[in-house]
């Protein structure tokens, strides 16, 4: 070991050297690596790999400490990367083997709601979402710094074993680096990190429906005893109303009711029976035999 602590540095070839039989070692005990890396020009190549890349270049932060990070998970020294619910966890070799650990905080539960109610009617099917074809206003909304999906620095907190002081170390700047690289593959993965539903965007996908038309204003209605009253009918209200049936009554004993019928007003209805018993008169007396006059 050199001086302050610092261990000699490893060349990338015993790197990968060295990777492999951990990767042996680990699947022989039954614990499966998953390496992550990138070949040369860009890490992410999709919509979500570039946009979580572009978002940790955008904080002065994390913007001295990346560079060597790109360089390490080039050159395949990220052999373990696991994402979880709000956290990263991956194992790196450098000039040893060193455990890397990132906590991400889950998007807050207004500022999801209010990412789903603006991409509302934007997005038709959870393939377009995690195939990253988006609209613009979609992907701006989405990648918006400080109240997008993407954490700000302040909602990340790193850690990894090696011994340097600084947190974001050269391991750990590959393992950001490499989550990038990993959304590439499995984009999922970014909203499993934040702790949201990817399906919360597809389910506001009819908010911007128009909503169903009302039914006439209550004063444009006839009721039953003006258009008795228009058309000199009477209404039969025996039959139960839509929204309730009276105790006693054939809806309410399982049967099914009779439609309404019409019937004819009373002074209609004398008026009737009093030509029918004219009628009557007028054909018993035509039946009657004619008296015989007297000579």
């Amino acid at each position: 070991m050199s001086y302050y602590g610092w261990r000699p540095y490893v060349p990338v070839a015993a790197r990968r050297r060295q990777a492999e039989k951990l990767a042996a070692k680990a699947a022989k005990k039954g614990n499966a690596l998953l390496p992550v890396s990138a070949s040369s020009g860009a890490i992410a190549k999709t919509f979500w790999g570039r946009a979580w890349c572009e978002n940790l270049e955008r904080y002065s932060d994390f913007s001295n400490r990346l560079p060597r990070g790109r360089t390490y998970l080039r050159n395949g020294s990220v052999i373990d990367l696991k994402i979880g619910e709000g956290k990263v966890l991956a194992q790196v070799v450098g000039s040893s083997l060193y455990k890397v650990a990132i906590t991400v905080a889950a998007v807050p539960g207004k500022q999801w709601q209010a990412i789903s109610a603006e991409c509302a009617s934007s997005i038709d099917s959870m393939v377009e979402l995690l195939q990253g074809r988006l609209s613009k206003a979609v992907m701006e909304r989405i990648c918006m710094p400080g109240a997008g999906l993407f954490p700000a620095p302040r909602e990340i907190k790193l850690d990894c074993s090696c011994p340097d002081w600084a947190d974001m170390c050269k391991h750990v700047a590959a393992v950001l680096y490499g989550v990038g690289a990993r959304l590439d593959q499995q984009p999922e993965l970014l909203f499993q990190l934040r702790k949201v539903d990817a399906k919360d965007l597809i389910a506001q996908a009819g908010a911007g429906l128009p909503k169903a038309r009302k039914g006439p204003a209550a004063g444009k209605v006839l009721d039953d005893a003006r258009i008795a009253d228009v058309f000199g009918i009477e209404m039969d209200t025996g039959v139960a109303a839509k929204q309730g049936v009276a105790p006693g009554t054939a809806a309410a004993r399982g049967k099914t009711a009779k439609p309404a019928k019409l019937k004819a007003s009373s002074g209609a209805t004398a008026a009737a029976k009093t030509r029918k018993r004219a009628v009557a008169r007028a054909a018993a007396s035509a039946k009657k035999p004619r008296a015989k006059r007297s000579r």
